[in-house]
């Protein structure tokens, strides 16, 4: 099943656009001043403020709606960003954005907190809208452009992308939660959205249990294998498959800016009036918040109220500032929301406020961002209630203001933000009781503990800000094509804390890793200095060392020439040598007549092919066309799927760099690297690869783990070096590192 697609009239020119990002709206404003004339500003905001710099430099182009109805623009230049507007009427307002984006999906995706609307209409106006869009995009990006679309409006984009320009790669990133299967299975288009976002190349999402859930749904409508982050997707009629990564990428904030804004001494002096306008209590608590129902404002106000009502907490002594700016106040479910606030807010007031302190100071309407930082400084507490939120930027930015290392910040475990920010006093939104011991808990905290929170806060907020959040997002997209040399430090960090696992499995890739990619798979040798960290880490107690390969292991052990200590798999897992003398594989009768016929098809085929061979491996064999012209390897390997699937329709098949692998017996390196872990009984592993083949073998890896991808392309792996060279720096750091670790253990 598909959606729609652009239209992509034959010999039409791509554009000349090498990033293109894709949003609901444009980073500018359109404004008409008083004297009737028009201009832009830029939009301020997280994500414009992370992509700007990417744009100019790779001469990026922005694709959104400019904000204004039935109205067209011509793309223009805005501070050295290609600006591309696309129309929207009055009627695609109302279905495509009020409509289906914000009264369907937005509830649904939210864990149906208001009961979402199912409309016909709503849904052919989303379609239309994201075709729109779609096409918008394929006319201004360049041939093999990145383009990288945002947020649930657009969710059909990436599948109409694809189809219209199968030369880009693509991006997707899910700004609000994705839902667990059961809550999203109600949806009637369940299956076009999911086919929709399949479409790209990687899926982000901003928690791990988010990516979860949408690999859960594809699972349940597909049946598609999926293997931790990593989807394996049918492509084309040839058999192949192409893989989609969904992995959680948690966004941040400039958290530099906001600390810098809340340094100015003018700043400063507006916290300060701020106090003293609210009468000068003892603690400020602060809310800061859309208007919507998924953000928990009543139940906060409602905890607040029973503090004031039980005499836990005086008018005199505190006070709560609630800012709830307006949000989609045509839809019904947001203007009931506004009634229901502002009675509550005008009850508590009546009930408890006193002639000098009002119990809530309410403020329906938003604010420049330089009084929000001096409402940040102001406050003492800062309350983040979410019954459900993709990740809350809001208390980043309160935690970034807090240069004095000072202020507490309660935060709901439903808010994306709770799995970085460990460090804030977590509540559940729905346990009143529970909301109110935290406030007093706030209220309380000891100077001490505030500060050695807040620090800790400060620290992961400021090593993951939003910089590193789209830097993050497209290496893994593009896959760092440009990988520089040497062992980045992030890289050595994480040496660091891996050699002091108790016990520890190296896993290292031959081809591409450890040696560098030859014509003559004989020819392969390891770099220099691989051995060598190779017999040193086996020398250290607690590490074993194994060589996980696509190769034959007879094939394997005379090129690689491994010491005697260290763990072999190869043909993808189907071969071990697990501390035995011999290997270890078995072929029935049947499997052994799939091979020899294989190996007619594929002799055939590589004979009238120059450049090309085939690899006879124990349980299958391999079409190499690395040395064939790029079309002519294409052709081969057309050729041998649509053979191969005729005679052994059940074949196993996998694609790697310039090969194509067919094996009678079902095998991977996740497989071998699981295998690998429990016989080694390790607690902690690092594997390293370069190929698609690799990619099982990273997403097998957990959190105590390190992935290493060698080179460039799309990776599961968290880090990334250029080629062997730099995987014989790694195992030499780690032998360091793990030396020094025992060393000192042993004197204490």
């Amino acid at each position: 099943m598909s959606t729609p697609t652009p239209s992509r009239r034959s010999g039409q020119q791509t554009g000349r656009y090498s990033l293109v990002v894709v949003s609901n709206r444009l980073p500018v404003d359109f404004e008409v001043g008083p004297d009737g004339a028009e201009s832009w500003t830029t939009s301020p905001g997280g994500l414009v403020t992370a992509l700007e710099p990417l744009m100019r430099a790779s001469d990026g182009a922005w694709v959104g709606w400019p904000g204004v109805a039935d109205r067209s623009f011509e793309p223009f230049e805005n501070d050295g960003i290609s600006i591309v507007p696309v129309r929207l009427s009055k009627q695609d307002i109302e279905r495509y954005y009020e409509g289906f984006s914000n009264d369907t999906l937005w509830p649904l995706y939210h864990d149906v907190i208001s009961p979402p609307s199912y409309h016909r209409e709503w849904w052919d106006s989303y379609v239309a809208v994201n075709r729109r869009f779609a096409q918008a995009a394929a006319d201004v990006a360049a041939t093999g452009a990145t383009v990288w679309v945002q947020d649930y409006q657009l969710q059909l984009v990436p599948r109409m992308l694809r189809e219209a320009r199968p030369d880009l790669v693509i991006g997707f990133f899910n700004h609000i939660p994705f839902p667990p299967y059961g809550i999203y299975s109600q949806l009637p288009w369940r299956k076009q959205i999911i086919d929709g976002l399949l479409g790209a190349d990687l899926i982000g999402f901003q928690r791990s249990a988010d990516a979860s859930n949408f690999s859960s749904a594809v699972r349940r409508l597909f049946g598609f294998t999926t293997r931790g982050m990593a989807i394996d997707v049918p492509d084309g009629d040839l058999g192949r498959t192409r893989r989609v990564i969904a992995k959680p990428f948690p966004i941040s904030i400039d958290a530099a800016s906001f600390e810098e804004l809340a340094r100015r001494p003018e700043i400063q002096a507006r916290a300060k009036q701020i106090r003293e306008d609210l009468g000068n209590p003892k603690k400020i608590m602060l809310g800061v918040d859309r208007l919507d129902y998924t953000k928990g404002i009543g139940h906060r106000i409602k905890a607040y109220g029973e503090l004031l009502r039980d005499g836990r907490l005086a008018v005199d002594d505190v006070v709560l500032v609630q800012v709830a700016s307006p949000s989609r106040e045509r839809v019904g479910a947001y203007m009931a929301l506004r009634d229901e606030i502002e009675l509550m807010v005008g009850r508590l007031n009546g009930d408890y406020s006193t002639i000098s302190h009002a119990a809530i100071s309410y403020h329906h309407h938003g604010y420049p961002r330089e009084e929000m930082v001096a409402l940040y400084l102001a406050s003492d507490i800062m309350l983040v209630t979410a019954l459900r939120d993709g990740m809350n930027l809001v208390a980043k930015e309160y935690v970034a203001v807090r240069f004095d290392n000072d202020g507490v910040l309660v935060l709901s475990e439903f808010a994306g933000a709770a799995d970085e920010l460990r460090k804030a006093v977590r509540i559940n939104p729905h346990d009143i009781d529970g909301v109110k011991d935290a406030i007093i808990d706030a209220v309380e905290m000891p100077p001490r503990e505030r500060s050695k929170r807040m620090r800790a806060l400060r620290r992961k907020v400021f090593d993951n800000d939003v910089a590193a959040w789209s830097a993050s997002f497209l290496e893994t997209l593009t896959g760092g094509a440009a990988v520089q040399p040497g062992v980045p430090e992030n890289l050595v960090a994480a040496l660091r804390r891996l050699a002091r696992a108790d016990t520890l499995l190296v896993a290292l890739d031959f081809d591409g890793t450890l040696a560098p990619h030859v014509d003559q798979p004989e020819d392969a040798r390891a770099v220099e200095g691989v051995r060598e960290a190779v017999e040193r880490l086996l020398r250290q107690d607690g590490v074993r060392v194994a060589l996980v390969s696509g190769r034959a292991l007879v094939s394997l052990r005379q090129v690689a020439e491994p010491p005697e200590k260290v763990l072999l798999t190869g043909s993808h897992g189907v071969e071990v040598q697990l501390d035995t003398p011999g290997i270890e594989l078995n072929l029935a009768q049947a499997e052994r007549e799939q091979i020899e016929t294989l190996s007619r098809v594929l002799e055939r085929i590589s004979g009238g092919v120059a450049g090309s061979f085939v690899e006879r491996k124990p349980a299958g064999l391999a079409l190499h066309t690395r040395l064939a012209t790029s079309e002519e390897g294409r052709a081969a390997q057309r050729e041998a799927m649509e053979q191969v699937g005729e005679i052994l329709p059940g074949i196993t098949v996998r694609e790697g760099k310039n090969v194509l692998e067919f094996s009678v017996r079902s095998g991977d390196k996740g497989e071998a690297l699981e295998q690998l872990r429990r016989h080694a009984r390790a607690d902690a592993v690092l594997y390293a690869g370069d190929d698609v083949t690799d990619e099982d073998g990273f997403a097998v890896l957990n959190d105590n783990d390190l992935g290493l991808k060698v080179g460039p392309g799309a990776s599961l792996a968290g880090h990334r070096v250029r080629g062997p060279e730099e995987v014989a720096q790694v195992l030499a750091l780690l032998a360091d590192f793990r030396g020094i670790d025992r060393a000192a253990d042993s004197t204490e």
